[in-house]
Order: structure tokens, then sequence, then C-alpha cells
């Protein structure tokens, strides 16, 4: 896992195969989208999140895992077949 803090959320990250970033400026949003989507980085507007606020919403992302949830698996097979495509 990569946390990145930058002026507009490292949306560039996502041009990566096999990454999947999500931009998180609160702890439930860090929680669920590594839960639903297996984020594998998480970003946050260094403008906009203050230095507490982000070592919360890293430490909730380090600490959920992903749920394995068969609706989850087949979101990221999607994914995956969409980069196999480019």
């Amino acid at each position: 896992m990569i946390a990145l803090g930058c002026d507009h959320g490292g949306i560039a990250a996502n041009k990566f195969r096999g990454i999947r970033a999500a931009l998180c400026g609160d702890c439930f949003s860090a929680e669920a989208t590594h839960q639903h989507n297996d984020a594998n980085i998480l970003t946050m507007g260094a403008r906009v999140t203050g230095p507490g606020l982000a070592l919360k919403i890293v430490d909730t992302f380090l600490d959920m895992p992903f749920s394995g949830d068969e609706r989850h698996v087949r979101r990221i097979a999607k994914i995956s077949a969409i980069e196999s495509e480019r």
C-alpha cells in the first residue's frame, strides 16, 4: 500500500496497470474503498486534509482488509479486464 498526498489527489496513479488509487478525505471512504474495491493506493488532497486527519485516514485504510465478497471480486475482475484491453 502507498499513500500519496498531493494537490490533485494523485489522479494520474490510476493510469498505471494494476493500480487502484482512491481519493479519500474521511475515514469512512478509506474503509469502504479498501474493503470493497481493494484499492492499493490511498490519495489525499494535501491542501484540504490536515495532518491529524491524514494519519487517521491512513491508519483506517491500512487496517481494513479487502472483504473478498463475490460482488467485490467481480468488480475487480471487470477493472482488470478493462486494463488488459489497453
